[in-house]
């Protein structure tokens, strides 16, 4: 009895070191420093040359939630705060919170005076500022000291005239200023959104966070999950949970697990969340993980309120989500209700189905998939627009979708196979 006390109290000691790493970004994303094609060690070098060649930069990390952009920032931030201690101070500003310039600026304004030991002023107006801002700018640059503004939700900052991004981008053209302009957004195309005067100032450079390779996955997991040989765990405990995970990394039955849950759900933070549920599925009297662990956690997440959704359209509907998901695959930058009729005509024409619907029964189908979100407006601009002119995304991934109509039970066939190509 005592020795499975003892056992149990040395396992839950493993999960919470495990849990530890699961909520810790800058150990998930260590392994990126290793290698000089990582977003890390292109980010690392851009800043970095910023402040050793006392040069102005602006880039943009883009990429879906979840996908590690502020994780690999901040280890970024983290690593040249120490290297350079004296020569960087960082601004941080989010779209959500400032995306209103004289709001904006004021924090910016705050944010300098608390470096630098200042007073601020809660009543100076855009101009002073802007004004303030900008001789920081030249004190910093002839003290050779970089100012680094983290813009997170950058999408919110290239909404509305812009005056924040063009005061700052603008100041950065001075000779004597030393900066760089970091932008964080889910949005791929946000440099479009940026006006031509903002847009001549920007660097253009870009970073794309993109979902992990299968051996990147592997090598993650590996990371996270084994335990340190020079822990206060017992070191032939430690041993035998490490040749364990390695046997259950190569086990076919668990890549097809992780296959499956990547599918839908293909970021980095979507894996660390199936992991944390993974361990704290442990059997603490067995002290090891197990294939069962990872098949409870992925039954748990098997809900998907999207598929269900689906099950739930109409076959118009299913037609309609399918010529969307098709216009992506022909790289159509953006669509509305006519370019998904222009589809659904050619889909018709081609196979000659006998799904073929009059256009005001499609504009119900195409609205009604915006109430039940599966599709949204891109952006919010066009409000006094009819709703078939206005340019929608599709909500859902070619997986989700193709899983949908394999569930639906009355889904043509014509679909599948369109799917399937």
């Amino acid at each position: 009895m005592g020795r499975e006390k003892e056992k149990e109290k040395l396992s839950e000691k493993a999960l919470n070191l495990l849990r530890s790493r699961l909520s810790d970004p800058n150990f998930i994303f260590r392994p990126l420093s290793d290698s000089p094609d990582s977003n890390y060690s292109k980010l690392k070098f851009i800043i970095s040359t910023s402040v050793t060649e006392a040069c102005n930069n602006s880039i943009l990390l883009l990429g879906p939630r979840g996908s590690g952009k502020v994780a690999v920032l901040e280890l970024v931030l983290s690593d040249l705060l120490q290297q350079y201690p004296e020569a960087i101070s960082v601004i941080r500003l989010n779209g959500l919170l400032h995306s209103d310039d004289n709001c904006a600026l004021k924090e910016i304004a705050r944010q300098l005076c608390m470096e630098h030991q200042l007073l601020f002023s809660k009543v100076a107006s855009f101009d002073d500022n802007s004004q303030f801002m900008i001789a920081m700018l030249r004190e910093c640059g002839l003290a050779h000291k970089t100012i680094i503004f983290v813009l997170d939700e950058f999408d919110f900052f290239a909404q509305g005239k812009q005056r924040l991004l063009y005061s700052l981008l603008d100041a950065m053209q001075s000779v004597n200023s030393q900066a760089v302009v970091i932008g964080v957004s889910c949005r791929l195309d946000v440099d479009q959104l940026l006006e031509k005067r903002v847009r001549s100032r920007f660097s253009h450079r870009k970073l794309l966070f993109l979902s992990p390779s299968k051996e990147d996955t592997e090598r993650f997991i590996e990371h996270i999950l084994s335990l340190p040989m020079d822990s206060s765990l017992p070191h032939n405990y430690a041993a035998e949970f490490n040749g364990r995970l390695k046997k259950l990394l190569s086990d076919e039955r668990f890549k097809e697990l992780i296959d499956t849950y990547l599918s839908f759900n293909f970021t980095i933070g979507h894996l660390v969340r199936f992991l944390f549920q993974a361990v704290s599925y442990m059997d603490l009297s067995a002290g090891f993980l197990s294939l069962g662990n990872f098949k409870t956690a992925l039954s748990s997440n098997q809900r998907q309120p999207k598929l269900e959704c689906i099950r739930d359209c109409s076959v118009l509907e299913l037609y309609m989500m399918v010529c969307m998901k098709r216009l992506e695959v022909k790289e159509q930058a953006s669509y509305n209700f006519y370019s998904v009729m222009t589809e659904y005509k050619s889909i018709h024409d081609s196979f000659q189905t006998s799904d073929y619907y009059a256009a005001n029964v499609c504009l119900r189908a195409f609205e009604h998939l915006l109430q039940c979100q599966l599709i949204s407006f891109i952006d919010n601009k066009g409000h006094n627009q009819s709703v078939e002119f206005r340019p929608v995304k599709l909500l859902i991934s070619s997986a989700e979708l193709h899983q949908g109509l394999k569930s639906y039970q009355q889904c043509p066939a014509i679909l599948l196979k369109l799917m399937d190509r």
